[in-house]
This record gives structure tokens, C-alpha cells and sequence, in this order.
């Protein structure tokens, strides 16, 4: 891509709404420039996606997303055929009596037309185009092997057609939530980056830039009381920016210029999303919110 500095990878990334620190702009430019992958680890909501997303819409091409999970194979991740309409097309070359030999029928059925590519494939072909590998942690190991594999040389070939390589490779945005380690084998062939929780500055600009609507007393508020939550621990899954962003929202939506007990209370399903949770923080917000008043 046609990225000249971090500077402008942070310019570019912040005027569609994702404001990157320093460290985060220059990996992602050293990726871009280097043309190599990019593996972004850090907890749930920090922001690992919404970079794969907002590097796609500030460089003005296509975003194709392969959602990890137990249990995914090559298959779901580069391509199948189209069974149902191979049969189709069995049945009406045979009643037609069109194909001359067993050879030229089994070529027909395994034609381009009947091929269902999926993101992996569709990456390669369609590039330059984002392509975001989400929650890798989630695969086991056969699906990482078979992912540096395609990594490593940006091609894959499909018996019947061949072998497809990229003309310009894609940009490849991998993300864990750390479930699990991933080999070193991987982890070697991408540039790495563990994004955190942000401060109170930046999480206040960054809710102030994703949601200018919001009153800015409540969103300092709201960017508060989440740090508090954040810091204090013993929460099952602490918000991320994902969860301030919902709450702010939320009270928004309600009307609210300032953070209030009973408001509080009312919204907080948009940060919690565990029962425990859930009790922990009634009790902290009662202690912050009265003490505040």
C-alpha cells in the first residue's frame, strides 16, 4: 500500500474514527511496507478488529474476514464446490447425452463456475484487500500449520484448477485473545503487537471521537468509572473500549447528561456480561457514585 510513514498510517486510521498510539501506527506500518502479517494479542475490546476494520474503510479497499473456531479446516477457510449444482449439471449433461467421455464429464463438473471460494481464497484472488484471521486462538494446530503455510507464500493450488497466487498480497491482520500460545513458527512470520486497555486520556478521546453526541461531562464519567472497574480487578471479563463505548451509548439514549446511581444501575448489562460481574459492579458503582456525591 501506498503508506509513506506512522505518521500518516495514524493520520489515516484516525480520520475514519480509530485513534492508534504511537507503537500500534508503527507496526502497522512496518506490516504495510514490509508486507508481512500483522498478530495483534490483547484482552477482549481493546480495539484488535476495529484496526483490521479502519485500516480496510481509510485505505478505500475490501475487508474479508475469516472467523476462527474449534474445529475449523482448510475448507471453510479456502474453498469447497458447489455439490448441488455439480449433481445439476450431472443430471442434465446425462439426459442431454452431451459429454462424449467419463473424462470430459468430470472436468466439466469441477469448472470454475461451481467453485465456492471462501476468505482465504477470496483474498488471494481479489487483493489488494484486507484479510482479517479472527481469533486464531481459537483453531488448533493443524489450522495454523495450514495457515503459515499459505502465509508463507501467498499462493494455494486446488488440484483440479491449479495453483492460485496473489498478484499483490494481501494485508493480513491475524488476532488472539491469547485462549491459548500460538507456535513459534507462526508468531515468526508476523510482525507482533499486544494492544492494552488505554489509558483515561486516550479512551476518553477515543469515545469523544466515536460518539461526539455524547455530553463530554458524561463521557469523562463513564471513561472513569470503567478505568476504576478496570483497575480494582476481580472481574470475570473487564469492560474493554467495546463495553464504554455501549454504556455511553446507552445512557445517551436515555437522556442522561450526567452518570447517576439509578442510570448506573439501569445500563449496566452494557458493561457486564457475567452475573458475578454483574454484582461486583452495583456494589462498586453505589461506593464511587455516593462517595462522588
Amino acid at each position: 500500500m501506498d503508506v509513506s510513514s506512522a505518521d500518516e498510517v495514524s493520520k489515516r486510521l484516525g480520520a475514519v474514527g480509530y485513534l492508534a498510539d504511537e507503537g500500534l501506527a508503527t507496526v502497522t506500518y512496518l506490516a504495510l511496507s514490509m508486507q508481512r502479517p500483522l498478530l495483534l494479542e490483547g484482552e477482549p475490546g481493546t480495539g484488535k478488529t476495529a484496526l483490521a476494520e479502519a485500516l480496510s474503510e481509510s485505505l478505500d479497499i475490501p475487508l474479508i474476514r475469516l472467523q476462527c473456531y474449534e474445529g475449523i479446516d482448510s475448507t471453510q477457510a479456502l474453498y469447497d464446490w458447489d455439490f448441488t449444482r455439480q449433481i445439476l449439471h450431472l443430471r442434465t449433461v446425462e439426459a442431454a447425452g452431451t459429454a462424449s467421455d467419463s473424462g470430459e464429464l468430470e472436468q466439466s463438473l469441477f469448472d470454475e463456475r461451481f467453485l465456492l471460494a471462501r476468505p482465504i481464497l477470496r483474498a488471494l484472488r481479489e487483493s489488494p484487500a484486507v484479510l482479517l484471521v479472527d481469533e486464531i486462538d481459537r483453531a488448533d494446530d493443524e489450522f495454523e500449520a495450514f495457515l503459515l503455510e499459505v502465509l508463507s507464500t501467498y499462493q494455494v493450488t486446488i488440484p483440479e484448477l491449479g495453483t492460485i497466487t496473489a498478484a499483490t498480497p494481501p494485508i493480513v491482520v491475524l488476532t488472539s485473545n491469547r485462549t491459548r500460545e500460538l507456535h513459534d513458527a507462526l508468531k515468526r512470520r508476523c510482525l507482533y503487537h499486544w494492544i492494552d486497555h488505554p489509558g483515561l486520556a486516550r479512551e476518553t478521546e477515543i469515545v469523544r471521537t466515536r460518539l461526539p453526541q455524547v455530553n463530554k461531562r458524561l463521557v469523562e464519567q463513564v471513561v472513569g468509572v470503567v478505568q476504576k472497574l478496570r483497575d480494582g480487578g476481580g472481574m470475570l471479563k473487564p469492560p474493554g473500549v467495546a463495553e464504554t463505548l455501549d454504556w455511553a451509548c446507552a445512557l445517551d439514549q436515555l437522556g442522561r447528561d450526567e452518570l447517576d446511581l439509578e442510570s448506573a444501575a439501569a445500563t449496566i448489562g452494557a458493561v457486564c456480561k457475567y452475573r458475578e460481574d454483574t454484582e461486583r459492579v452495583r456494589v462498586a458503582l453505589d461506593k464511587m457514585l455516593t462517595a462522588r456525591q
